[in-house]
């Protein structure tokens, strides 16, 4: 890698929105790391000298840990954890079990904190460490109820964000929590407003003009800030 070539690490990225992104930064010339659960044949397609296929958990510690040993001293501009489930996500709480209420929890809020504070010493001083939120995630914004268990854990995602900001913030990198928006993916479903391009496309485009800027925004795929 060329010292002026930017270089992502996308967490989560067999597919989806996390695919697209691994796309889209390979494409404007950043060296991209892409991480898959188990092997996806379209990140396999990716897989190039700009595109490195690894294979992590977020929800396995061990797995994780081993990753950033396997990293070394690499460095990235941007860390983005995308990786997410949305289990039972149309069930009101009640309706969903303890225990599958529990994993989206710990996958959707928990993990992503802690992959970002194993692999917080591998960003750039001026990089920028981006969470897949939601929009579903802002409380103030919750106006129509649903996906009870989904919004609770990209609120918690959210809250545990600011937290991880705090603590990190003399490190010199910011922290980008996303709204991808409403799009057409497996968890979006086939109504959503828009395709899977135009948010990874929108994203990209926020993400590199935020490069180099500290502290927490929590901005949609246009740039949009979002209520908290």
């Amino acid at each position: 890698m060329s010292d002026t070539q930017k270089s992502a690490l996308i967490v989560g990225a067999s597919r989806g929105l996390g695919l697209g992104l691994a796309g889209a930064f390979a494409k404007r010339g950043w060296r991209v790391t892409a991480t898959q659960r188990s092997p996806s044949p379209g990140l396999a397609a990716l897989a190039s000298d700009s595109v490195r296929v690894e294979t992590v958990d977020i929800d396995d510690d061990a797995a994780v840990r081993a990753l950033r040993e396997r990293l070394g001293s690499e460095t990235f501009d941007l860390i983005f954890v995308v990786a997410g489930v949305a289990t039972q996500a149309h069930e009101p709480i009640h309706a969903v079990p303890r225990d599958v209420a529990a994993k989206v929890y710990l996958t959707n809020a928990v993990s992503p904190i802690r992959f970002s504070e194993t692999f917080a010493d591998a960003l750039r001083p001026a990089g920028t460490l981006a969470l897949m939120s939601s929009i579903l995630g802002s409380v103030s914004l919750n106006e129509d109820g649903g996906w009870e268990s989904y919004r609770a854990s990209k609120a918690a995602l959210n809250t545990y964000a600011r937290s991880f900001e705090i603590r990190h913030r003399d490190a010199g990198f910011g922290v980008l929590v996303m709204h991808p928006g409403w799009v057409r993916t497996e968890m979006g479903g086939a109504e959503a407003d828009i395709d899977v391009e135009t948010s990874v496309a929108g994203m990209v485009s926020v993400i590199e003009d935020r490069l180099g800027r500290t502290g927490i925004a929590y901005l949609d795929y246009r740039g949009e800030t979002l209520a908290w």
